[in-house]
């Protein structure tokens, strides 16, 4: 079982920006696909983020590209999400998950889930 620990999310001004962590437990991290998701109020959960195994493979949505960076400590067990020039319509609670296999950017081929992370962004 993979149990999956988000830190790092609050409240921040437009343009500002936050750093969230996502720690799992248990020894196969270093071997899992990991990923960021969000869900804004209202809407469904939309692909943010994802990073193979050795972090040598990431992908974004087009919504992020060029404003956050997803990135992995094998070594700390820890995954991050930098997220820079952030905007209101990035408000949403963020969650990590993780897999085994390929990256992929579909959420339900992710059986593990944390609980998320709050992130609001005023404008």
């Amino acid at each position: 079982q993979v149990q999956l620990v988000e830190s790092g999310g609050g409240l921040v001004q437009a343009g500002g920006s936050l750093r969230l962590s996502c720690a799992p437990s248990g020894r196969t991290f270093s071997s899992m696909t990991m990923g960021w998701f969000r869900q804004a109020p209202g809407k469904g959960r939309e692909f943010v983020a994802v990073i193979s195994w050795n972090g040598g493979s990431t992908s974004y949505a087009d919504s992020v590209t060029g404003r956050f960076t997803i990135s992995r400590d094998n070594a700390k067990n820890t995954m991050y999400l930098q997220m820079n020039s952030l905007k209101p319509e990035d408000t949403a609670v963020y969650y990590c998950a993780a897999k085994f296999g390929t990256i992929v950017t579909t959420g339900a081929q992710y059986p593990w889930w944390g609980q998320g992370t709050q992130v609001t962004v005023s404008s």
